[in-house]
């Protein structure tokens, strides 16, 4: 698949995050809560409507079934409960979507399922196979040389190789966990510092200072940033306007 050169925009929302509605006239795609982490039928739609109203692409979400921890800790789940989990999520989201008659971009896991099929070959396997039937043809997003992207490679799936606009990477292209410091870039100049290697120069500096080479078609920051408003909107206008 081919893209535009500058690479898309995507947020994580549906999530509760205060005046989400104000994120959606800056980004491009939205990668929508199923209720796994967090989020509900009314949710769904709301969100849904926002996009729309906005001409944002819709995404599917789902995660790990832990709203405890939002879904951001790793989880011991055997495969069936996990996948019965996310084919519910993915009905709930489908049948939101067929009802506002709204078309599906993409799909992307959220959190720790994300990480983990990035690193696992069997969950990711497990994860392509299960949207491969559930939502043929619908691109996922993966992240640079993850075994996701090795996975919807070798299985010929549609996707979007997937940065992040505001977190730091370790040196094996990982994210680096939250609990670290820096670990989250929260202003304009550490965010622009890191698109501009990013866009101008394909690559990123990891956590420890070494430069490794990076692709991305699409570019996520995350609803839940609490620095979002203070550099998205001149992010956004610097590099896509």
């Amino acid at each position: 698949m081919s893209f535009k050169k500058i690479p898309l925009i995507n947020c994580d929302l549906g999530e509760g995050v205060e005046n989400e509605e104000e994120i959606y006239p800056l980004i491009d795609s939205a990668s929508i809560a199923c209720g796994g982490h967090i989020g509900d039928e009314h949710s769904i739609r709301d969100s849904m409507i926002l996009a729309k109203k906005n001409q944002v692409n819709i995404g599917a979400h789902p995660s790990y079934p832990d709203r405890v921890n939002f879904g951001r800790k790793s989880l011991e789940i055997e495969w069936d409960e996990l996948e019965k989990s996310l084919q519910q999520q993915l009905d709930l989201f489908l049948t939101v979507a067929q009802t506002l008659k709204v078309e599906i971009h993409h799909i992307k896991c959220h959190g720790a399922l994300y990480n983990d099929a990035a690193k696992s070959t069997t969950l990711a396997d497990q994860l392509t196979s299960l949207f491969m039937n559930k939502i043929p043809e619908i691109p996922i997003f993966v992240p640079f040389k993850s075994e996701m992207e090795k996975m919807v490679k070798k299985k010929g799936l549609p996707h979007y190789i997937e940065v992040f606009g505001d977190r730091a990477y370790d040196e094996n292209y990982h994210l680096v966990s939250r609990a670290e410091p820096n670990s989250l870039f929260q202003d304009f100049q550490s965010v622009n510092k890191h698109l501009e290697s990013i866009i101008s120069f394909s690559q990123i500096r990891s956590i420890n200072g070494k430069d490794l080479s990076i692709k991305a078609d699409t570019l996520c920051f995350h609803g839940d940033n609490p620095g979002l408003f203070d550099f998205l909107p001149d992010i956004r206008k610097k590099f896509w306007i």
